[in-house]
């Protein structure tokens, strides 16, 4: 009878602890400040070195309004990181930033802060949801980014298939970012891996299910939008891909430039969808054309103006 008292008031003490950390993470929540979920603070090994995981968040009250932020271990606030916030594919009907932790793993090591952003999906929801989460998960990494070791003034948007769709629209369509208070220039250059960017009249299930009642369906297309003071953008699309086909980085490229935005797509060769995202994971990492693309062209944009000399 004495265990079982034991027991009993240890699972009571337990409960109370339980019920204690639930209503201050909801209070955390309600007051928009960092909200650590279970999981957060903790190091990830990697081939390339340690990784830190310094917040697993949400930043909505949907389950689906998540995300998770990793920084180099070792990074230090007094020197804060440009940040990269990705957005995972899936066809804007499933997908997890969970999933695509081996991005951290890919990036973070060459000094960066990583965010892997969550978004309602279909069947809850349709066009424009993904872009208005798209548009808060930005606005939290304003709010919090520095607290955690990343630069909120030089952020990068990089997407993958629907994630990169999701991106373009955040970069090239001021009214997201306006929505939440975020001036056009809070992204600092986009990266879009095998996007559809020009695929109106919809001709697939996901995109039917996804933008099929959207009030004006050719609005919710990126070259639609294609301005000359747009951020940067690097489209990068594998020439074997069936899914989205490399027309849309080319078609998008094209109507950029035409605008006054200087962009090409790059085409890599015998890339499939798939592949377009796998090459950021081990062991597939070893054929290393995607990542010679993105990180120079991370570098550039994020680099750090020059310290103007006083005097003379």
């Amino acid at each position: 009878m004495a265990g079982w008292g034991w027991i009993t008031w240890s699972l009571i003490v337990i409960a109370l602890i339980g019920a204690v950390g639930f209503a201050a993470y909801r209070f955390a929540l309600s007051n928009n400040a960092v909200a650590l979920l279970d999981g957060a603070d903790r190091l990830l090994r990697n081939g390339d070195g340690e990784i830190r995981q310094v917040a697993a968040v949400r930043y909505g009250t949907d389950a689906a309004q998540k995300l998770e932020m990793f920084v180099p271990a070792g990074a230090s606030a007094l020197a804060p990181l440009p940040v990269i916030v990705f957005i995972h594919g899936g066809g804007w009907h499933s997908g997890d930033p969970h999933d695509y932790r081996f991005m951290a793993r890919a990036l973070a090591p060459h000094g960066y802060a990583v965010v892997l952003a969550g978004y309602r999906l279909y069947p809850h929801v349709r066009y424009p949801a993904m872009l208005e989460d798209g548009a808060s998960a930005l606005r939290w990494v304003a709010d919090h980014a520095a607290a955690l070791g990343g630069d909120p003034g030089r952020v990068v948007l990089m997407g993958h298939s629907a994630g990169a769709y999701n991106a373009a629209m955040l970069t090239l369509d001021r009214r997201w970012l306006a929505h939440e208070r975020l001036s056009a220039d809070a992204i600092k250059g986009t990266v879009g891996l095998a996007g559809p960017y020009d695929f109106y009249p919809f001709d697939t299930e996901s995109s039917k299910k996804s933008f099929g009642r959207a009030a004006n369906p050719e609005e919710t297309q990126p070259v639609v939008y294609a301005r000359g003071d747009a951020p940067p953008m690097l489209l990068v699309h594998g020439t074997a891909d069936t899914t989205v086909r490399p027309r849309n980085s080319v078609e998008l490229a094209r109507t950029l430039t035409r605008a006054g935005a200087p962009t090409h797509a790059v085409l890599l060769k015998d890339v499939t969808h798939e592949g377009a995202i796998m090459l950021f994971a081990r062991p597939f990492s070893r054929d290393s054309r995607v990542l010679d693309a993105v990180l120079p062209f991370l570098a550039k944009v994020t680099a750090s103006p020059p310290v103007q000399a006083h005097g003379g």
